[in-house]
């Protein structure tokens, strides 16, 4: 039997996962695209068995979600439910990685016991898989631990996703352009992500519920002129002033539950976090 089991193991969270785990003696299976489908039972039969089973594989933009529906709830609803039924067989305990799921905020932070009220199909697929993992916890003997994600960020994230973006045309060295300026999130960076996950995997019983964020929100007008002190330019900034469909204004993660049952807290501010990948280049 391994110790770990990593869905999206070849993604952005996925990969520096599996490199932590390794660095600490552990024995990994990376689960990638690449290997099949994790919505069909059949990719899980080749499996090994496994202790822990980091549940990271998914369908994750936004916008795409809008008009990719059934493809977001196969992969990640099906998706989930696949991988729990794996748990099942193998007695293995699941540490799932879900996002934010509130919707718009009726107050600031969030903590775990405030509603959620998904606002786009991506968070609602999110919900569902929630729900999957809660049922399996309490009638199937599933040891689950759900981490609610909020904007995780560090190197290897996907060009689309806004930090990367800015960096890409700051590289260009003409001007920065973005659709809005203002909307506020909690950004958390990759390796305290990282450590999470890892510390969850280390829970043995019972189906727990953790923000995982920073506990502090930035705009994005923040956001770029804390990246453009760090890389000492002065780019023009254009905003074309146009608001996503159901845009959430601001967003700060209540993160004492993760200190309560993790032991865990980020080391890292948004700035330092930026300094760091910025060395990466």
């Amino acid at each position: 039997m391994i110790d770990a089991l990593v869905t999206g193991g070849g993604g952005f969270i996925g990969q520096s996962l599996c490199a932590s785990l390794s660095a600490a003696g552990k024995s990994v299976y990376a689960l990638g695209r690449t290997q099949g489908d994790i919505a069909e039972p059949i990719t899980w039969k080749s499996l090994p068995p496994a202790r822990v089973v980091y549940h990271l594989a998914g369908r994750s933009y936004v916008p795409d979600s809008w008009n990719q529906g059934p493809d977001f709830v196969r992969t990640n609803v099906a998706g989930t439910e696949q991988a729990l039924t794996y748990c099942r067989q193998h007695g293995a305990r699941l540490v799932f990685a879900s996002a934010y799921v509130y919707g718009i905020p009726r107050r600031l932070p969030i903590g775990e016991s405030d509603t959620a009220e998904p606002n786009n199909p991506y968070a609602l697929t999110k919900r569902l898989a929630e729900q999957l993992c809660e049922f399996a916890a309490q009638y199937q003997g599933v040891a689950a631990t759900v981490l609610r994600v909020f904007n995780v960020f560090g190197p290897g994230q996907r060009p689309e996703f806004l930090i990367p973006m800015v960096l890409r045309q700051l590289q260009e060295g003409r001007e920065i352009k973005l659709l809005d300026l203002t909307p506020r999130r909690d950004y958390v960076y990759l390796s305290d992500v990282v450590r999470a996950f890892v510390q969850a995997g280390e829970l043995k019983s019972g189906f727990h519920v953790v923000n995982i964020g920073s506990g502090a929100s930035l705009s994005v007008g923040e956001i770029v002129d804390t990246i453009q002190n760090l890389a000492r330019t002065k780019l023009p900034v254009i905003s074309a002033t146009v608001e996503r469909k159901q845009e959430i204004p601001d967003v700060v993660a209540d993160i004492s539950r993760a200190h309560q049952i993790l032991g865990w807290q980020p080391q890292l501010s948004f700035k330092d976090g930026m300094a760091q990948l910025l060395k990466r280049g």
